[in-house]
Parts: C-alpha cells; structure tokens; sequence
C-alpha cells in the first residue's frame, strides 16, 4: 500500500513538474514573440520611410489635382456615408508652405484620372520640408541659367552639388573661425570681469587692462572681418534659384543652396532606390537634426545617450561596489546593515522624477551653485555649473540606478565560496588582499550583470534628465575641440525625449510618425550595443575566472 502510495505520488509529481516546465516554455515563448513582434512594427514602421515611393498625380470629380506619394490605403468608414468596400488613400502632398498641410486623404472612387509623370520631383528642403512640383527654371539672379524640365534637371546636379560644398564651407565658418573667436572674446571679457575685482595694485591692474583691451580690440576685428565675410558667402549662396511649379499651377522660386536633395522618383529604377535608401539612412544617423526635430538626423541624440550612459557607469560603479563590499564583507551584521538594505530595496522602487528633483536641489544649485561662486565668480549671474548639464544628469542617473548595482554586487559576493576567503586568509593573505585579489575577480560577473542592468535602466529614462540637463535641442555636443575638449556643463539632447518630443510635441503628427519609430528603433539597437559590449566583458571575466579556478 504504501509503494503504491509512493508511486501515485512520484506521478503526480512528474506529471506537474512537466506541467510547469511547459508554462515555464509556453511564457518564455510568448516573451520573445512579443519582443520580435515589437521590433517588427518599429522595423516597418520606421525604416519604412526612407524608400522612395513613386509620385502619383490624381484627379478628382471636382477638377482638383493633387501629386504626392501613397503612404497608405484604408477602407473608408461607413459612418460617413460610404459605399461598402471604398477605399482612400492618404497621400504626403507637402508643399507645405503653399497650402499649409502635408497629408490628404483621397477617395479612390472620386478619382477619375490618374498617372506617373516622369519629369515631377521631389525637392528635400533645409525648411518647409518636401516640395512636389515640376521644374522650369534655373536662374541666377536675372540671368536665365537653363528653361524646361530635362534642361534644368541637367544643369541642376553640378550646380546643386557645388551649393552643397559652399553650405557646408559656410557652415565650418560659422561653428569653427568665427565660434572660435567669440569663445574668445567671451573668455577675454571674463578676464576684464575677473580682473576688476581682484586685489591688485593700481599700475598692475593697468598694465593687465590695457594688454585684456587690446587683445578683445584684435578679436573684435577679426570677428567683424568674418562675418563681412559670412554675408558675402551667404550672398553668393542664394543667388542661383530654382523656379518650380505646383501641379496646382502655382510657382515658386526656392534658392539651391536650401535644398537638401533633389529626386525623380518616377525615373529611379530598383538599384538607384537602394542607393537612395542607404544614403537616407546614413544621414538619419549622422546628420544634425532640422525643423525644430522634425527632420534631418539624430546625431546629437545617439552622442548625448551613449555620453550620459558612459558618465553613469563611471560613477555609479565604485560608489555600488564600495557599499555593497562594505554591506557583505566588512559591516557587522546586525538590525542597522539589515535596515540599510531594506531601504536600498526600497530605493529602487523610488519614482524616478524625485531623483531629478533631487539631482537639480543637490547638484545643480548646492554644488553647481557653489562651483560657481568659487571658480566661475567673473561669469554670474551667468550660471556655468548652476545649471542643469550632463554631467549632473550622469550623477542622477547614478544615484537612480545605485541600487540595481548594490544588489546584484551583494549577490555576486555571496555566491563566492567562504572556504576561499578563508583558504587566503590561511596563507598569510590580509583582509584587504583577499577581498582585492580573491573575492572581487570572483564576483565580477556578478558585478557586470549588476552594471548591465544599470546601464538599460539609465538609457531608457526620460523624465529625471527633462529637469537636470536634458533639453529638445542642442546646437553644440559635450565634447569639441576647444579646451578642455569634454564640457560637463553643457545640455546634451537624449534619444528618449527625442522620442517623447517629435511624437507628442510636433505640431504635424503625421509627417513625424516614422521618425519615432525610426528613433525608438536606433534607441533600442544602441541599449542593445552598450550591453552587448558590457555582457562581452562580463564572458571574458567569468572564463578568466573559471580557468584561474
């Protein structure tokens, strides 16, 4: 009785461990299709605009016209009266400013007549944003430089190339000479202001006065050349003008210079589109971003998340370490050490926008505040470290992501075999060499698994880093070549709020729509970058480990 006892009670256990191993499988499953799934939407969804579609002229019963590209088709709701199966279209027109918007939804039974024509072109513009329309003509000032569209569009390549070369040769003069020499007129007005309160004798105060002036006085001339010399360039850059026609019959004069690309979709054949599509990307990912966000690249965003994650990890990883080897090796165990861990449990569950209230009281006006008044005294009340900046948004991130490194270091301290501790210590070894030479190379996967964690966490936040440093856009990165090259003070832009901003802030939803999904998609692949490179070091750390054992 009591061995069929025992046997019922062995198959029922199997039967549920089985049973378990498949929910454990089924769930596991159902995590990676959801997270395929989502990569999927962002993939299409995102990647998707960069193809060249073909430009369609329809028109409608009533005598309108319209040329865009088809961005989608949908069977038209029955609530407005429509037959059963209709269907529209949502047509990107742009012309933006011409009529004001950039989408049209098209009824396909109301269009009686549609085509491809080979000579409509899509211009991408520096402002206003895509232009549809046909060329006439290229002029230069009165000059008639070429008339029709085959003639234009010949002529139009090598001019439109050399325009790109001049804006970008104006460009350099803008943010190299003469942002050198306003950094430098800035820094000599500091030296004047620095110098009218320090306490110097009379003729020394003088001598320094006169010699500041004439610096400022070179500068300032230098600073007048070039720009006389900007206005030349920027004159000569809006001379040749491209006249196009809408398909409405209006015409407009756009200058070369702002236009950012020239296309004939309905000429472009499958290996031109490739081409098309690579160099769209390629400038998605290391172009400056324009219109207010809406267009051009996201530089600045890629540089300032992977810069801020960068910052964090220094920071946060001596401070987690150090306090989760004080907690397990040196603290006495008692109610105060287990008080201290439950409230660094619960500092994980913290919302992360008191952190950024805490970030901004604490570092950016109590330390900032008093860098400030200490070393940059000649610049107030122009704040220089007063303010939200990345390096502040690092710390605050550090201090938000302390406790995912605390806990995975206690744990991969714990997991060490205390017969070590105590095999080193019985060879002579002091307390200090065997937690240095023994106990941390056999918890730093550990260790590494606790930063990985730390580095996703920091990366995906958002709503800490809107009150200490972050901002929608930054003209100049963290890191040039002016001295001291890394400026911890300046605002950075983040791939998160890029997100938040151009999807919820944009005031025309529907031409910005792709580029979230095209940011959130470069926001997870560079997570997934950082991790990967962190989880490499953390294999290389447990097979050097393993192979010492």
């Amino acid at each position: 009785m009591n061995r069929r006892s025992t046997g019922r009670r062995s198959t029922g256990a199997a039967r549920l461990g089985d049973g378990l191993t498949a929910l454990c499988g089924g769930a596991l499953a159902c995590s990676i299709l959801l997270v395929v799934g989502l990569l999927i939407v962002l993939a299409v969804n995102g990647l998707g605009c960069f193809w060249q579609r073909p430009l369609l002229r329809v028109e409608l019963d009533d005598g309108t016209v319209l040329l865009g590209e088809v961005q989608g088709r949908e069977p038209i709701p029955e609530t407005i009266g429509a037959a059963a199966g209709a269907a529209r279209m949502r047509l990107e027109v742009g012309n933006r400013d011409v009529d004001g918007r950039d989408f049209v939804w098209v009824d396909e039974p109301r269009v009686v007549a549609h085509e491809y024509p080979a000579d409509a072109i899509l211009l991408e513009r520096l402002e206003w944003g895509n232009f549809y329309g046909t060329p006439l003509e290229l002029r230069r000032g009165a000059d008639l430089l070429a008339r029709g569209p085959a003639q234009v569009w010949q002529s139009f390549g090598p001019l439109h190339r050399r325009k790109l070369a001049d804006l970008a040769a104006v460009r350099r003069l803008e943010r190299k000479e003469i942002g050198d020499v306003n950094h430098r007129i800035e820094q000599l007005r500091l030296a004047q202001r620095a110098l009218a309160a320090a306490d110097l004798p009379e003729a020394e105060r003088s001598r320094r006065a006169r010699a500041l002036d004439g610096e400022r006085a070179a500068a300032e001339a230098t600073y007048e050349t070039l720009t006389q010399r900007l206005f030349a360039l920027r004159d000569e850059l809006d001379a040749e003008r491209l006249v196009v026609q809408t398909v409405q019959g209006e015409s407009r004069e756009i200058p070369v210079s702002s236009i950012a690309r020239a296309v004939q979709p309905n000429r472009l054949g499958t290996p031109a589109k490739l081409g098309l599509y690579a160099e769209r990307v390629w400038e998605f990912v290391t172009d400056q971003p324009r219109e207010s966000n809406t267009e051009g690249g996201i530089f600045p965003a890629i540089f300032g998340t992977v810069m801020m994650v960068f910052i964090m990890s220094f920071a946060v990883s001596p401070l987690g370490v150090l306090a989760a080897l004080y907690l397990r090796e040196y603290a006495r165990q008692g109610p105060l050490v287990h008080l201290v861990r439950i409230a660094v449990h619960n500092l994980a569950g913290v919302p992360s926008i008191v952190f950024g209230v805490f970030g901004l009281g604490f570092f950016v006006y109590l330390i900032g505040g008093t860098l400030d008044r200490l070393f940059y005294a000649e610049a107030l009340p122009s704040p220089t470290f007063g303010t939200g900046g990345i390096l502040w948004a690092s710390l605050t991130l550090a201090l938000l992501t302390v406790p995912v490194v605390i806990v995975a270091t206690e744990e991969g301290l714990a997991a060490v075999p205390r017969v070590v501790r105590e095999g080193s210590l019985a060879l002579g070894a002091t307390k200090f060499e065997t937690t240095w030479r023994v106990v941390l190379p056999a918890a730093a996967p550990g260790i590494m698994t606790g930063l990985i964690l730390a580095m996703a966490r920091a990366a995906g936040e958002v709503a800490p880093l809107m009150i200490v440093g972050m901002v929608k856009l930054a003209p100049a990165l963290p890191i040039d070549g002016r001295f001291p090259f890394v400026h911890f003070e300046r605002k950075f832009m983040h791939l998160g709020f890029h997100v938040y901003d151009v999807g919820f802030q944009s005031p025309n939803i529907e031409a910005t729509k792709p580029i979230v999904f095209a940011t959130a998609l470069v926001l997870i692949a560079v997570v997934t970058g950082m991790n990967l490179i962190a989880i490499g070091l953390r294999n290389r750390l447990r097979s050097r480990c393993s192979s010492s054992n």
